[in-house]
Formats: C-alpha cells, sequence, structure tokens
C-alpha cells in the first residue's frame, strides 16, 4: 500500500511540473501564478502547496523536468554514435529537437533564465545544463582537435546552441529547426574539415 501511495504522489507530482511548464510556455514567470497551474491540471491552489513549498519550488522542478527531457534525448543520440564527429552531431541534434525546439518552450525557458540572478537554486540547474552539454561537446571535439582548440570550439558550439533558442524565443515568427541545423552544421563545417 505504501508503495502505491509513493507512486501516486510521483505522478501527481510530474502533472503539476508538466503543467507548470505549460502555464509558463503561456504566461512567462510573472504571469504564471499557483492559480493558472491548478487550473490547468485541474486542481485546487491547496492541492499545488501539498506537494510543492511555494511558486519558486515548483518551477524548480518544472526546469528540472523540462531538462531532464531534454538530456535524455541528446543522451539517446550519443548512444548510438559511433565517431567523435557522430558524437557532435548528437549533441547538436538532440538539443535540436522538433518537439523541444519550438518558441513556446524556449518562451518557457527565457522566463526562467531571467530568474537565475535573483534565484540561486535556478542559477545551480543552469549550470548543471551548461557543464553537461560541454562535457558533452568535449568528448566529440578533443579526440578531433586536441584539448585546447576543442574547449575553445566547445565553447563556440554551446554559445550558438543557446544564441539560437534565444532567437526563437525573441524573433517574431520564429526560427526554424531546419534553419538552425543548417546555421550551425554551416559553422561546424567550416571549422573541421569533413575528414575528422
Amino acid at each position: 500500500m505504501a508503495g502505491r501511495l509513493t507512486k501516486l504522489v510521483d505522478i501527481r507530482r510530474k502533472e503539476l511540473r508538466q503543467a507548470a511548464f505549460e502555464v509558463l510556455q503561456r504566461e512567462g514567470m510573472a504571469g504564471a501564478t499557483l492559480e493558472k497551474v491548478a487550473t490547468h491540471a485541474g486542481a485546487s491552489k491547496g492541492i499545488v502547496l501539498h506537494y510543492f513549498r511555494n511558486k519558486q519550488e515548483l518551477f524548480e522542478q518544472a526546469m528540472r523536468e523540462a531538462n531532464a527531457s531534454l538530456r535524455d534525448a541528446v543522451a539517446e543520440r550519443l548512444r548510438r554514435a559511433k565517431t567523435p564527429r557522430e558524437r557532435l552531431v548528437a549533441v547538436i541534434e538532440g538539443n535540436f529537437e522538433e518537439r523541444f525546439f519550438q518558441p513556446s518552450i524556449a518562451h518557457a525557458w527565457l522566463s526562467l533564465c531571467a530568474e537565475v540572478p535573483r534565484e540561486p537554486q535556478l542559477a545551480r540547474i543552469q549550470a548543471v545544463i551548461h557543464s553537461r552539454m560541454h562535457s558533452n561537446l568535449l568528448s566529440a571535439l578533443v579526440p578531433m582537435l586536441g584539448a585546447q582548440e576543442g574547449r575553445c570550439m566547445a565553447l563556440q558550439v554551446s554559445s550558438l546552441i543557446d544564441g539560437l533558442w534565444l532567437r526563437l524565443g525573441l524573433q517574431s515568427g520564429g526560427l526554424s529547426r531546419t534553419e538552425a541545423l543548417e546555421l550551425i552544421h554551416d559553422f561546424i563545417d567550416r571549422r573541421l574539415p569533413r575528414d575528422r
């Protein structure tokens, strides 16, 4: 019985995290309230507060949930990669999967990122996200370029990924996944000979 109750609690918390992220996509951080999350989830504000101490904890957990989905998508592609170049492509294409690379999701990330300077926990999550991306890129680039040049290019590629996500969130009409991938592959092809 205790195991079943724990499972139900986990399911409800997951539903509320997903609802919070969906409200964040629509409303931004300033407009996202516990009441709106509760309504979106078909629950009461009291239920939301039963599972999460406050709005900050709820949206922090929503950010973790969204990041875990992206992390898993990249990891799945990395498992199939056989060469350093395939690893590089796996990291890039995992970060631009169609189900994630959407204006509404970019808006939600921008809202959360805007809170990073004021929220230490969000800053820690963002640091983990960047560290993981940098590590994944290094695992592909160092074998091709060596340590120093690999670190430099990893920073350039991660900055380009972040910049394209930023453009998606800010540009009226958005930026398509195809356009984003063309831009980043063009950059890589200019920096890395095809035989690497």
